[in-house]
C-alpha cells in the first residue's frame, strides 16, 4: 500500500485483495485502488456487473488545504458541536489549581485549534460509556494532559503526578 501526497491510502490488487480477505464485508467502493482500469476490465471480462471504479483525483488544493479542509469536518451530534467545552471543562474544577491548569492547557489547545477535537472526544468517551465499551487506562505523553482526563480519554490525573503538558502539546 503506498500514501500519496495527502496522506491517502493507495491500494495496490494485491492490497485489495488482501483487504478484502480479511474483511469479506469490505465495500470496495469506499477504498483507493491504483489501478482501477484492471479492476473494471475484469468486472467487464468477468459480466460480474459491479459499477466501474474511478480513479482517485487530485484534490485541487495544498495537502496543507486539503488537511486543513478535513480537519474541519467532525461527524458528531449538533449538540457536541455547538457544546462550550471550555466552561464545562472549568465546571469540572474543584480548586484553583485545577483551574489554573486547565486554562493554561485551554490556551494550548485553542492556539492549535483543537478545540473541535476536544468536543468530538467528549462524545467519543460519552458514546464509549453508554455503549459500554471499554479502553485503555492511557498511553504515551497524552497522559500529561489534565483536560483530556477530565473529558475521561485517560485515567491518569496529570496533577497527582505533576506532569508538564508540555510533554504532550509542544
Amino acid at each position: 500500500m503506498q500514501v500519496d501526497l495527502y496522506d491517502r491510502q493507495i491500494f495496490t490488487e494485491d492490497d485489495a485483495i488482501k483487504a478484502l480477505y480479511l474483511n469479506p464485508s469490505l465495500e470496495i467502493f469506499s477504498i483507493n485502488i491504483q489501478d482501477v482500469e484492471q479492476f473494471n476490465n475484469a468486472n467487464k471480462l468477468l459480466h460480474a456487473g459491479y459499477e466501474p471504479l474511478e480513479s482517485t483525483s487530485t484534490p485541487d488544493c495544498t495537502p496543507e488545504q486539503y488537511h486543513k479542509n478535513n480537519q474541519s469536518v467532525w461527524h458528531m451530534p449538533k449538540e457536541y458541536a455547538e457544546f462550550d467545552i471550555a466552561k464545562w471543562l472549568l465546571d469540572q474544577c474543584e480548586n484553583d489549581e485545577q483551574r489554573q491548569r486547565v486554562g493554561k492547557e485551554l490556551i494550548m489547545y485553542v492556539d492549535r485549534g483543537l478545540l473541535d477535537l476536544l468536543k468530538f472526544l467528549r462524545y467519543f468517551v460519552d458514546t464509549m460509556r453508554q455503549n459500554n465499551i471499554v479502553w485503555g487506562v492511557g498511553r504515551g505523553s497524552s497522559v500529561a494532559s489534565y483536560v483530556l482526563y477530565l473529558i475521561g480519554v485517560h485515567k491518569v490525573d496529570s496533577l497527582y503526578y505533576n506532569l508538564d503538558v508540555e510533554d504532550f502539546l509542544r
